[in-house]
């Protein structure tokens, strides 16, 4: 395979090698002016310079492009295995060509011509370095990872929901495998599987067939012993106990953070976090929604008519209720700060809302209903008036 002779953009620009990229673009607009073929028409030697110093800019206004310019030293439509070598080497690849040229016909690329202009050398060039940057990447020593988080949900009693307490959750997580310490493996080595101990795999690109650094034992032909405790993953999975603290007055739906209870994170990175949704149990007398508990009290007519004071329950034991004369089942009767304690605003509590349930007795003798009728003598409004007026 012949050597292209190399090309200097720099001095084709008329910049030095240490040129910004608006040095480059103001020289490019410069000779652009000078050399372009609406300018100069019919001059084929203004032509050919125009697409020198179109090529030279193409290659020096992009910086991946500038930086393998650089470290090569030349572009053209073929590659000089001696070079390409060499520049493996300068990349940590062991020494080996990252591409198996195999005596391909790179002339397509070119458009059938010795000299690669802007658009025949593109779509190689563009594979060219696309394989040094994947072999760096895959070579690349993966650094500490983060553990991911986990999310759980638990349900608590009524009364510890409200008063606060201790919970527990049985959470099935990540560990750092005991054996290898997180290594997956335990010493010793063996062939590598992906690459049948070569060191090198091989990709295939269009027509192109490159052979690059094996990812999986990263181009040294051998893989450590896989770990037999977690079987080379490094982590085991296990079933915890995990015991958290409930605030009082924690709402239903809260989120509560159990901080490095989660997954145990990957070469010595922080475990994850544990995040525990609570669900609140219900009570047959009691109702929550917020921070108000909500309570249905029967009371007589009477009580209701004539007023009254009767006890009440509440969450902090029994408690006296005032029903104003002519209370109306159904309305709503509030007490308060005698719900529950905020876990979002201490010292602050919600109230109790109380609503009032008129009971109608049932009359067994003579006499009380006697007592009603004359009731209802001297009480004689309707309480539907109106009521139709409204269809």
């Amino acid at each position: 395979m012949a050597t292209t002779q190399n090309k200097d953009y720099y001095a084709t620009l008329g910049v030095k090698k240490t040129a910004t990229p608006e040095e480059i673009r103001k020289a490019f607009r410069k000779l652009a002016r000078k050399y372009h073929p609406d300018v100069n028409p019919g001059d084929k030697k203004a032509e050919e310079k125009f697409k020198e110093i179109s090529e030279a800019n193409d290659i020096l206004s992009d910086e991946k492009k500038r930086k393998v310019y650089d470290q090569l030293g030349f572009y053209s439509d073929q590659i000089d295995p001696a070079q390409a070598e060499a520049y493996a080497r300068q990349q940590g690849m062991g020494g080996h060509p990252p591409v198996d040229f195999g005596g391909f016909d790179f002339s397509g690329f070119g458009g059938g011509s010795s000299s690669a202009g802007s658009s025949g050398w593109g779509g190689f060039k563009d594979i060219f370095s696309g394989i040094f940057s994947g072999a760096q990447q895959q070579n690349r020593p993966r650094g500490p990872q983060p553990g991911t988080d986990l999310e759980y949900q638990a349900t608590v009693d009524f009364w510890t929901a409200i008063r606060g307490g201790q919970a527990r959750l049985q959470v099935h997580r990540q560990e750092t495998c005991p054996t290898c310490h997180g290594q997956a493996h335990t010493g010793g080595s063996m062939p590598c599987p992906e690459c049948n101990g070569t060191g090198q795999v091989t990709q295939m690109g269009g027509r192109m067939k490159f052979n690059i650094a094996c990812p999986r034992c990263s181009g040294t032909g051998r893989t450590a012993n896989a770990c037999a405790t977690c079987h080379g993953e490094g982590m085991i999975h296990r079933t915890e106990t995990v015991e958290f603290r409930i605030k009082p007055g924690t709402r239903d739906g809260q989120r509560i953070r159990l901080q490095g209870k989660g997954n145990a994170g990957l070469n010595g990175g922080a475990a994850g976090d544990l995040f525990v949704i609570v669900r609140t149990g219900s009570h047959p007398v009691f109702t929550r929604m917020g921070d108000d508990i909500h309570v249905t009290v029967p009371v007589t007519v009477p009580e209701a008519s004539l007023g009254a004071k009767v006890d009440v329950p509440t969450i902090d034991g029994r408690a006296q209720l005032k029903i104003p004369p002519g209370t109306q089942s159904g309305q709503k009767l509030r007490m308060r700060e005698r719900g529950v304690e905020s876990a979002q605003r201490a010292g602050q509590r919600g109230d109790q809302i109380v609503t009032v349930e008129v009971t109608v007795p049932h009359l067994q003798d003579e006499r009380s209903r006697e007592i009603m009728r004359e009731l209802a003598k001297l009480n004689p409004q309707d309480p539907r008036v109106g009521l139709f007026e409204k269809l």
